[in-house]
This record gives C-alpha cells, structure tokens and sequence, in this order.
C-alpha cells in the first residue's frame, strides 16, 4: 500500500462550546430561549467527534486511517489512488474497437545502470500484442510483448524470458521487469517468473518509451501486432507514465504522442457485430461475449444444431450429427441375389470439398462383386472385389495419359464379416500422389492393414458434378453385383445417403452435398443374411443358427457333428469288430486285434499281402506275420540267396553236416563257414 492522503494534522482548528448563564425573570428567560431555538439553523447539540473511518469512505479495498478529529486519509492499493477515496486509477484503452493505437513517453532523468523496474497493470484478451519497448537513438534494448498469452521479455535484442502462465484472460495482472546489473526477472503478480544473465542495461534522458505499439505498424507486426486491452498505473521505477491527469499529483514522464489511446477500460461492443447465429442471443462481457442459444442450439456462437435431436430421420434409420448438418446412417441396404438393386447418386452442383477420400463397409460372402464405380471420360474409379480381395483401381487428374492406379488388399474380406476400408490420398495437397489402402481401421481385435499404391494419380474432383456414381454393381446387364450388405459410404467425407429427401422429415440443411437420382429402386434397410436355416438342416433336435448366408449347429448334449449326426458315446454302439473303440473328436478309433484290419475291424488280414518272399518261394501265413519255404536251391529268410553245398562230418558220436559251403573243423561238432556266414553249423 502507499500513502495517498492527506497533509499534517491541523491541530490549529479548534471547536469552542461555550455555555451562556444570565439571569433574568424566568418569563423574560422563557421567551428568549424559544426566539433562540427558533433561529437555529442545522446546528446539533453537544460536540461529539465521530470516526470518520467507520464509514469505510475508501473504495477498491483501500485501508481507512483516523487522523483526529473529523479528519482520515486512504491507503490505496496499485493501481488506484486518492487521498481520500482509493476511486483513481486512470487506465489507457488500446486498440478500441480495434483501431491500432500506442503512446510514447520520453525519459527526463538518467537511469543509470542500477536497477530499474518497469511494472504495469495489463488487461487483455488477445494473446498476442506489444506491450512496451524502450529504445534509445540506435536501437530498441528492452522489449516486452505477449506471446501465445504469455509475457515475453527481450533485452539488447538476444536474451529473451518468457512467463509461465497465460494472462490473455481478460483480468488485470501486474506485470514486473527487474533489471539489475547483468540479470533481469520477470514478475507476474508478485511471483518470479525466472531470471536469466544480460549484458548491463543504461537507460539515459531522451530515452523513448513507447506503449502498446510502435509507429511504424510493420515493426509492432513483429511482436503480436499492437495491443489490444488496457494499461494500467505504468511505472519505470517509482515514477508513472501517466496517460491522462489525474486530481492527485503524481510524478510522471511527459507523454510525447498520444495515438487513438481512449480514457478508461471500457468494453467494444462485441454484440454489434451479431456474433451469435440460429437465434442466439448476445450477452456482452469485456471484450468478449456469450450467446445464449434456443434449444437444441449448442455451440459458442450458436453454431451448431443439434439436427439430430429434431429426429429429422425416419424410424428405420439412425441420426448422425455432420459438421453442417445431419445424415441418417449406421443402417445398410441388403440387395437380393435374385434382383438388381443398384443405387445412382449425381453432386448437386455445390460441392467444394477436397474429394480426396473414399470410405465404406461391406459385409458379404460373395468373393467377386462391384462395391462402387462411376467414370467421366478417361476418369473413373472402381471399388470391387477380386477373389475375395478388396481392389481399387482409379485413374484421375492426369487425363488419357495418366497411367492406371491399383491397390488390393491382402486380408480376405468375404468371410460375411463387417470389414471397413479407407481410402485416400498420401498427398491431398499435390495434384497427385500415391493412394493408402487402410482395412479395419480403428476395430477393436482386429489387426490394421495398410496398402500404398505404387502409383500416383490425381483426386476425385470429377464427381462434384454431372457424373453418375453407382453403388452395389454396375447394372443388369454387367453382372457382378453385390450379394450382402453396404454400410455408410462417404466420399470427401460427404455420404452417399441411402435414404432420399422425401424419406426424411426435415431437409439436409448441408450446401454440398451428394443426392441419390430418382429410381424405381427401394433399398432393403438391414442386413440380414440368406435363410440357410429353412428348411432345418440340423439333425436329432439341432437349433440352426445363421451367420450371413452361412448356418451353424448348436447340437443337444449327446449329439454332435456338422449336422449333429454323431452320438457324443460313438463306442455305445460297439463299431469296432475285432478290436477296442475309443472317441475321437466328432467320430471314433478302432484299435484292432491282431489280424484284423479296416476301420472297424472287420476284416481278416492276410499276412502273406504283398510279402517280401523271393521267386518260387511259398509263403506260409501266420497269426502275426509270415515265413518263406524255400526251394532246394535257395535259402535265407525270404529266399534270397542260392543253396551252396554241404559237407558231411564224421564225429565221435554221429555224424554232423556244415552248411552253405562250411567245412568240417578239426573240432569235433563245429564248421569253418565261408565269409558272409556264421553260426555253429
């Protein structure tokens, strides 16, 4: 607080009560006390001496101090001042109704290179202006203006410190630069912003001060333009740069030039310019405003509409709020494989949309099938499908000359899941460029797949205008059209609506749009597969359950199988004849015994198939395998090998024979076999 009250007590003044004693007869002292009453005017009895503080004569939370009797003065806090009210605060409006406007004081006394601060009350709600510049003959060596909101300061055209908190928010905020030797900090509200090393600052008589703006408009474009707000109890120290005189005498700068600086912090009339639309109506605030908007109006200005909750869509169809107006989607048309249901939409001639972008679902089984085609002389583009694949081939903005774009998904899509696919520009900005494939985007649990072409070519800017685009094939004669279902289709985020405007109960407040032509088609709303469960191909009390022109299943506890045809105990019934059942999966296993082959078992298994016995050799059929009976001429396990002679052996005891060209040993009872054989005979 400062002191800005009054002089010295004047102790001089003094009240004298006297009190006048006569004596006279009472009827003379009756009368001439009723003439004195009668004569008094304003005048109270006694000489009471009231505290004037009790009052609390001093405004904008300024602190009363009794000085005796009958007498006070006013410690005011900044901005304001008065000695015996805190009510003067001149500020300095710049940029009133938006005209640019500054002010420029010179410096009367040296500043030397001892500390100097530079504080301010700054109001605004622009992020951006020039506060304060202070700039000799040569050069401006101390800058200070509004960055995104913030307080930036610069000194000697390189160091620069920016405040941490935004002051664009239409209150007032003391502001505060402190130069001292080689550092200055930043105050906002008393609390240090930083403080950053500067080479020393020497501010000399004749120095200028310019606020709000410099003369020149290009250079105040270099830092935010000039201010827009109001500037408040400005001071270099402990001396003001007052911008109007006020009743309590202040030191202040001299101002050199005053240029469109208004007296006060008065508000532009934001509400002239009608800011608020759809019938809002217009609440001004300082420098702004608030709308307050009719129901179903949302928005800062009213803008938007809630369309959706007018339920301009039929009971069929779902709303969906669009940036200037509502479409009814979310609901897709089901084409019937024996009937051509082909959609035609043409632009309504008011388009502006950058058509860089096609987006759309598909559900079906059908593995090839035209999604969307439309063509104007050598443009066109289809979308379509090729075994399964999603295709894109496109040709635009380079005429008959420009070479055919293709982009095919990897993923199949005709699985009668929903699949959704994005196609757009890798360049919208170029007249041409490569075109991204992105499938199932955004879906939860299902992995993104991304395409890029290998190709350039240009946007869909030929379908603003009279071109029809078809969707769901190409026509009866063509073929090739769709079987299954189409969610919302969008190009250049504009939708192909599938419902007409007569469908609707309020018109498509949107400019450019797309409009489906008239036909004698009516699309099926829903998407509801082919009924692959009438009749009930499910056996033995089965519930058929259809997913999209496919059926499943759902068999009772001791059933099971495709069709639930296999008893869940397959071995109740014993299948296996000569050998031991046991489940697997939907069906059974038979281990057979031995000799016994088949699936059930049931056939006897000739060991001698396909035996391995050599030529003229007589296979002999066992119970688990089969042995070789071998002419005189041959021997070995499968009659392989030739007979080679025997010798007979005399012994002790009997005779003994060697086989296979074996000779008598010189041991009784043994052979020396030839190489290749062994064995004791």
């Amino acid at each position: 607080m400062e002191a800005t009250g009054a002089s010295a007590l004047n102790r001089a003044k003094m009240a004298i009560c006297t009190e006048v004693r006569t004596v006279q007869s009472p009827s003379w002292a009756a009368t001439a006390t009723t003439a004195r009453m009668a004569a008094s005017i304003n005048v109270t009895a006694g000489c009471s001496d009231k505290d004037k503080c009790d009052d609390n004569p001093c405004q904008n939370r300024g602190h009363c101090i009794n000085q005796g009797w009958r007498s006070y003065m006013c410690e005011c806090y900044r901005p304001y001042k008065g000695t015996t009210d805190c009510a003067e605060g001149k500020a300095g409006r710049f940029g009133y109704e938006d005209v640019a406007s500054y002010a420029v004081f010179s410096l009367d006394d040296p500043l030397g290179s001892g500390t100097i601060t530079i504080s301010m009350f700054v109001r605004t709600r622009r992020p951006s202006g020039l506060l304060l510049v202070l700039a000799n003959s040569t050069s401006q060596y101390l800058r200070l203006w509004l960055d995104d909101g913030r307080v930036k300061v610069q000194v000697n055209n390189f160091e620069s410190l920016t405040g941490s908190k935004v002051v664009s928010d239409g209150h007032f905020h003391l502001v505060t630069v402190q130069l001292e030797g080689d550092s200055v900090t930043l105050f906002q509200s008393a609390q240090s912003h930083g403080t950053i090393p500067i080479r020393p600052v020497v501010a000399q008589p004749g120095d200028l001060v310019y606020v709000g703006g410099l003369s020149d408009q290009r250079a105040s474009a270099s830092f935010g333009g000039y201010l827009k707000g109001c500037v408040q109890d400005l001071r270099i120290n402990n001396k003001r740069l007052q911008f109007f005189p006020i009743g309590t005498p202040v030191a202040s700068y001299g101002v050199e030039e005053l240029v469109n600086v208004t007296q006060g912090c008065m508000s532009d009339n934001v509400c002239s310019n009608i800011p608020c639309l759809n019938g809002g109506v217009c609440y001004s605030m300082w420098d702004d405003f608030i709308c307050n908007c009719p129901p179903n109006i949302a928005g800062r200005r009213c803008e938007v509409v809630k369309w959706c909750e007018l339920s301009p869509c039929p009971s069929t169809a779902a709303c969906q709020t669009l940036s200037q107006g509502f479409e009814c989607e979310f609901l897709v048309r089901e084409p019937l494989s024996e009937e051509i249901n082909i959609l035609s939409y043409r632009g309504n001639g008011k388009i502006r949309h950058h058509l860089s972008s096609v987006l759309l679902s598909v559900r079906t089984r059908q593995t090839n099938a035209t999604l969307l085609h439309t063509k104007k002389g050598s443009e066109f583009i289809t979308i379509s499908l090729q075994d399964s694949h999603l295709l894109l081939e496109l040709q635009a903005g380079g005429g008959e000359a420009s070479p055919k774009l293709t982009a095919q998904s990897r993923g199949l899509v005709s699985d009668g899941k929903w699949h959704m696919v994005e196609l757009s520009m890798e360049a919208p900005d170029l007249q041409t460029s490569r075109w991204i494939m992105v499938l199932d985007g955004g879906r939860d649990g299902v992995e993104e797949e991304h395409v890029v072409s290998k190709v350039a070519s240009g946007s869909l800017a030929f379908l603003r205008e009279g071109v029809d685009i078809l969707l769901g094939g190409l026509g009866p004669e063509a073929g090739g059209n769709l079987d299954g279902c189409l969610g919302p289709v969008q190009i250049g985020g504009l939708p192909l609506p599938f419902y007409g405007d007569t469908d609707l109960n309020l018109p498509r407040p949107q400019e450019g749009q797309f409009v489906r032509t008239p036909s004698a088609v009516t699309p099926l709303y829903g998407c509801r597969g082919a009924s692959v469960c009438t009749p009930n191909p499910c056996l033995n009390q089965g519930v058929c359950e259809e997913l999209f022109d496919l059926s499943l299943c759902r068999c009772p506890p001791e059933w099971m199988g495709p069709q639930c045809q296999n008893d869940v105990d397959t071995c109740a019934v014993k299948p296996c004849v000569h050998g031991n059942c046991s489940v697997l999966g939907e069906g059974y296993l038979c281990a057979c015994e031995p000799g016994y082959g088949g699936t059930r078992c049931e056939k006897d298994v000739d060991m001698c198939e396909n035996n391995k016995c050599g030529p003229e050799a007589t296979c002999l059929r066992g119970l688990l395998n089969y042995a070789c009976h071998c002419p005189r001429n041959m021997t070995g396990p499968f009659c392989e090998y030739p007979n080679l002679p025997t010798s007979v052996c005399p012994g002790d005891r009997w005779n003994y024979s060697c086989f296979n060209g074996g000779n008598c040993s010189k041991q009784d009872y043994t052979c020396d076999c030839l190489p290749g054989f062994i064995g004791e005979w």
